[in-house]
């Protein structure tokens, strides 16, 4: 049964009226019960608007995340009565510093409807609910969720501090000490408040007047003193990486005395958002780490390392940003982390606080990133010094790198960087991601949905309307009235099952291409990836077959013709590269095998454990890929295996050269026939579908692309296994046999 809040939804997203209320859109209360987003009455003629085509002209996008882009607050006693919001003294106002309001500025234009949904951070009396929950509605186009206290602490210091948070940052629960078990009332409360993290920006801050007094005040303690600051802002936990930071800080002091007394790391140690013994634990370190390096190297005026373990004003944060020569993220495991974008942002300041710096406009910002390779904007930041926060000295190298670097390359590093995160925005996220979203889904109104596979395999794939199964009473029909007929067939999978142990085609595959070549209308290519000492081993019974071999690299347009090349020799020097590579997933792969072909190699594991196979594959490909990315080769997976060839060599160049061939012996094919199973055959595909209209083909041709198994292809038609197309390719060869038979 479909909930009444998914079918409200539904509606709001096809941009029909909202049923949200009377004529004065009062809503009852929304939201109350975790999932249900209102108990609303479906009666039409009570809809809060009359004119359906008036909300029709608008595009609606509906958000939803943890919490509403909205403060709220009590009014005191005695103005209590000013308030026209709510008569029951709340005061409500946009949250500027909510990234989920500042999405709404990459959706274009003012035709775009947003409506919000989610939690206020304030918990509301369940009497006022219905009247807060009207003047969010009316006045912001807010739908606010009321999740009850112990509902909340279920879903979020439950489920996604003790469970989801340490999976995601690679804390596997091995064993009690490590992890909670999984607990199907905290994962239900997770499902029922369907939260979204949202995060801050801070561009609003920066023109307050606190802030230009806080970095005033950070000036006159550490820059009229001689002293550069580095900055650290983490949570205090045990992903965050703050201890190494502190011993790299350490070394820093050890290795390069001059730094002493001059250098110092301020550490803003945010509260953790988790609680337990390994919080407690990072706590107590990063304390006696502390201490120790001030015993060590501090003097009176001067401690290395300031620790600030107190909730900070996001100003105060920002002053701190504006002030730092450099940042250091040091976290061993995180996301996307954005202190070192709040960082660039700082540093790049404005008018107002460049007066209190005593800079002038025009003079160029600098700053300096040194970032863990192990959180998600270090590939984002190219300037940014990367170094691996378990390497100490590394580290410590990359902090004096950061200190002793020329002015101007921080400049530019500072100018690149800045560049990049004034312009990839949460808004320019959501404008293009919803740009993805519209393009993948232009086409899936027309689409067919199939649900393939069962269990954990199951999904479902949208085909285009006209992809359908291919009849044998439709093929063989063409197949009679046609004179000119050009069949191209793929050969592992589509002739012979991927399954088989004896791949060598069968007596009765090899009767039923001798049937399909004696035809003197036919025109027969087999298309494979093996080897053309294997294919021409294989199918010497057959006689005026044509070959192509090595995914059409070699090309034998008759059996016993000569062979020839479809592209230009290819020098195979990069096998001494690849071919090592490739021995050692071999060995450490039980069931995987080489298969060293003239022009390519191929890594097999179709007989070893389908995930062990799949995970080495996927390592295998990324290996291969960054050793021979200077070679003019192409490295491809397929299924159940990985292989490297000639750059330029794919079946489409086969089935172009075949047709061309035919053009030029004046035999215009009216009717063309190609079957394959795999990704490498959608060449073959888009070649004969392509030309279609052009000179190669007829144009009242019978054109029939076919793949084996319903899935997303270039082909119209598919069968289901090797053996309907076994049974098709008889079908057709018993037509040859009887026109054959039948005298001239």
């Amino acid at each position: 049964m479909v909930s009444r809040s998914y079918s409200n939804l539904l509606g709001l997203a096809s941009g029909e009226p909202p049923a949200l209320g009377r004529i004065s859109r009062r809503i009852p209360r929304i939201m109350t019960v975790p999932g249900i987003i209102s108990d609303i009455d479906d009666d039409p003629s009570e809809s809060v608007c009359s004119d359906p085509s008036s909300s029709s002209q608008k595009d609606r996008i509906i958000m939803v995340a943890n919490q509403l882009p909205i403060r709220a607050h009590r009014k005191s006693d005695n103005n209590k009565n000013s308030c026209s919001s709510s008569s029951n003294g709340w005061i409500f106002s946009w949250d500027d510093n909510s990234l989920l309001l500042q999405m709404k500025d990459g959706l274009g234009d003012d035709d775009v409807e947003v409506i919000y949904v989610g939690c206020l951070k304030e918990e509301i009396h369940p009497n006022e609910q219905d009247e807060v929950s009207q003047i969010l509605l009316e006045t912001f186009n807010c739908v606010p969720t009321f999740v009850p206290p112990d509902l909340f602490s279920r879903y979020y210091h439950g489920f996604c501090k003790q469970q989801l948070w340490p999976l995601f940052h690679y804390m596997l629960p091995l064993s009690p000490d490590l992890g909670c078990r999984f607990n199907r009332s905290l994962w239900q409360a997770y499902v029922s408040v369907n939260k979204i993290f949202a995060d801050r920006i801070m561009e609003s801050v920066l023109s307050l007047p606190e802030t230009e007094a806080k970095v005033a005040e950070l000036i006159k303690q550490y820059c009229d003193q001689g002293k550069i600051m580095l900055l650290g802002v983490d949570d205090m936990d045990i992903f965050k990486g703050i201890s190494l930071k502190l011993l790299a800080m350490e070394q820093l002091l050890l290795q390069h005395p001059k730094c002493q007394g001059k250098v110092v790391l301020v550490q803003i140690a945010l509260p953790a958002r988790g609680r337990g013994k390994d919080v407690k634990e990072v706590q107590e370190e990063t304390y006696s780490t502390v201490k120790r390096i001030n015993e060590t190297f501090g003097k009176p005026g001067y401690d290395p390392v300031v620790l600030i373990d107190e909730p900070l004003k996001f100003y105060e944060r920002i002053a701190y940003y504006v002030v730092a020569e450099c940042c250091l993220v040091t976290a061993v495991r995180d996301g996307m982390n954005l202190i070192p974008y709040e960082y660039i942002i700082s540093r790049q300041g404005n008018e107002r606080l460049n007066k209190v710096l005593g800079l002038e406009p025009s003079t160029p910002k600098k700053s300096m990133l040194v970032v863990s390779e192990f959180i998600g904007c270090s590939p984002s930041l190219s300037g940014a010094i990367r170094v691996n926060p378990w390497n100490i000295d590394d580290v410590a190298d990359a902090m004096e790198c950061a200190l002793a670097m020329a002015e101007p390359e921080k400049q530019l590093r500072h100018e690149k960087h800045y560049r990049y995160v004034s312009t990839h925005h949460v808004g320019y996220w959501a404008h293009s991601f919803l740009q993805d979203l519209e393009r993948t889904c232009r086409e899936h109104v027309r689409r067919r949905c199939w649900g393939i596979g069962f269990g954990l395999s199951f999904r479902v794939v949208a085909l285009d309307p006209n992809f359908r199964k291919l009849s044998m009473e439709h093929i063989v029909s063409a197949y009679k009235r046609t004179t000119t007929r050009a069949i191209l067939l793929d050969y592992d999978g589509t002739l012979m099952p991927q399954a088989s142990i004896d791949k060598s085609p069968s007596s009765k595959s090899l009767d039923i291409l001798n049937s399909l070549c004696r035809d003197k209308n036919n025109m027969v290519f087999i298309v494979s990836a093996k080897s053309r000492k294997t294919l021409a081993e294989w199918f010497s019974p057959c006689d005026k077959l044509g070959i192509a071999a090595e995914h059409g690299y070699f090309l034998s347009l008759k059996g016993d013709d000569e062979w020839e090349t479809c592209v230009q020799a290819a020098d195979c020097g990069w096998k001494q590269i690849a071919e090592p590579v490739m021995k050692q997933y071999m060995e450490t792969t039980d069931g995987s095998y080489i298969e060293d072909k003239e022009t390519a190699l191929v890594w097999c594991y179709e007989d070893a454990d389908p995930d062990f196979g799949s995970c080495q594959a996927k390592e295998l490909l990324d290996h291969l890929e960054s050793v021979l990315a200077n070679e003019p080769v192409t490295v491809k997976r397929g299924q159940n295996f990985v292989e490297v060839k000639p750059q330029g060599v794919s079946k489409g160049l086969v089935a172009k050269r075949l047709l061309s061939t035919m053009q030029e012996r004046g035999m215009l094919p009216d009717f063309v026939l190609c079957i394959g199973d795999d990704r490498s055959d959608e060449d073959m595909f888009e070649v004969i579908i392509s030309s279609v209209s052009g000179p190669l083909i007829d144009l009242r041709a019978e054109v029939f692309a076919c793949t084996v198994g319903r899935k997303p292809s270039k082909a119209k038609y598919y069968l289901d296994d090797t053996v309907e197309i076994c049974r098709l390719m008889q079908g057709l060869a018993s037509v040859s046999d009887q026109m054959l038979s039948v005298p001239t």
